[in-house]
């Protein structure tokens, strides 16, 4: 089904009432012709009172014939009438394609403060808040649209810089007393007096410690990547991936499960932080979610530029969508020590980077997650960054 732009609908408006006014202008053209003309007899009886019923010769082609007088006026009326309506449907019909080309043109240019506010709306993101549509003349229902768009504007940005700061606070008074309770809890476990019961104890603790540790790390992840990216770097995906398969390896002897690689090299331009955990958590999630004696995938290439598949325990389909929510854990997993954030950070960061996620059950149990990303070139041409070289 055929979609109408705005400006072709207000082309269609304009112009239609042009030609409905037309042709009221055309109809009350010809009742006045036809009120003004006389009656052929009247008037033949006025031009030609001797002789009403003589006929007179007219050439028709080759020929003559005889016309009465009033033959010939009537002859001249009906003419004439023809005449007129004949040139008002021709004038009709050039001033209604010029007034469509005149309308189409009065639309643009009524509907440019919208394109203005439009376009100006898709280059906005929370790492670029600064643009303003600024607009000019006067003081009527768009430029009122204008202004409040620019206001809304100024108040989003306020609301991105408190969270920024607030971050950037949180990440430094939520880490410090963590990092204190820890050191504390180690050097009383390494006390010689320390009783088994303490060091129990103490175990437990730093479990719990390093638990809110991963918590607090995943939050301040998930707010850095839902603010957007600052800025724009070329990021080698695989040996991002070479890097995070590597430093996973004895988590993944921890839990018996074999990690197998397929890497092609892979560039996307990007924040290099936020991809390497995007690529962290789709690899340590596969493996702590895994059942010992089982295998990891993990695929870096053109499309999907990452795939992760794992065996593991059956997972409902329908259980797929809450997989990517905060703190959305399925039952069997929620012992795992995770904080649920894993893949609510990945779909968060794949959102800043434009880019797309997906997951699918495997029947014999485990998951299939695919990650795709824009085309370099694509990105290169849009950012405002220059990106680095590979």
């Amino acid at each position: 089904m055929m979609r109408w732009s705005a400006r072709g609908k207000m082309t269609a408006m304009y112009g239609g009432v042009f030609l409905a006014i037309g042709l009221v202008l055309l109809l009350i053209n010809y009742l006045i012709v036809l009120a003004i003309l006389p009656s052929p007899a009247a008037a033949v009886a006025r031009a030609v009172p001797a002789l009403p019923g003589d006929a007179f010769p007219l050439p028709q082609g080759n020929t003559t014939l005889m016309y009465t007088a009033g033959e010939i006026a009537d002859d001249f009326r009906s003419t004439t009438v023809s005449t007129v309506l004949w040139a008002s449907g021709v004038a009709l019909l050039i001033g209604g394609v010029i007034a469509t080309f005149a309308s189409w043109y009065m639309a643009g240019r009524v509907l440019q403060p919208v394109h203005t506010i439009t376009a100006t709306a898709r280059r906005l993101g929370a790492e670029n808040l600064t643009r303003r549509i600024n607009m000019d003349g006067p003081d009527d229902e768009l430029k009122e649209l204008a202004n409040t768009f620019d206001g809304m504007l100024d108040r989003l940005a306020s609301a991105f810089d408190s969270q920024t700061r607030f971050v950037a606070n949180a990440s430094h008074e939520l880490r410090t007393p963590l990092a204190v309770q820890r050191t504390l809890v180690e050097v009383a476990m390494a006390d010689p007096a320390a009783t088994p019961e303490l060091k129990k104890l103490g175990q437990q603790l730093l479990m719990t410690n390093e638990r809110s540790e991963r918590l607090i790390e995943g939050l301040l992840v998930l707010a850095r990547s839902d603010r957007g990216l600052q800025g724009r770097v070329a990021v080698r995906l695989d040996e991002v991936a070479e890097t995070v398969l590597t430093s996973s390896a004895g988590l993944a002897k921890e839990h018996e499960v074999s990690v197998h690689k397929v890497i092609r090299p892979r560039t996307v331009f990007g924040d290099p932080v936020l991809l390497e955990r995007l690529i962290t958590n789709l690899v340590q999630n596969a493996i702590r979610y895994n059942y010992g004696g089982g295998s990891v995938l993990v695929e870096v290439g053109g499309s999907p530029a990452v795939r992760v598949v794992n065996t593991g325990p059956v997972v409902p389909v329908e259980a797929l969508p809450g997989l990517f929510e905060p703190f959305r854990r399925l039952e069997r997993t929620s012992t795992s020590g995770g904080s649920g954030l894993g893949l609510s950070i990945v779909r968060s960061v794949v959102r800043a980077h434009d880019g797309s996620v997906g997951a699918s059950v495997r029947a014999e149990g485990g998951l299939d997650i695919r990650v795709d990303f824009p085309p370099a070139y694509s990105v290169m041409t849009t950012s405002n960054t220059i990106p680095a070289s590979t």
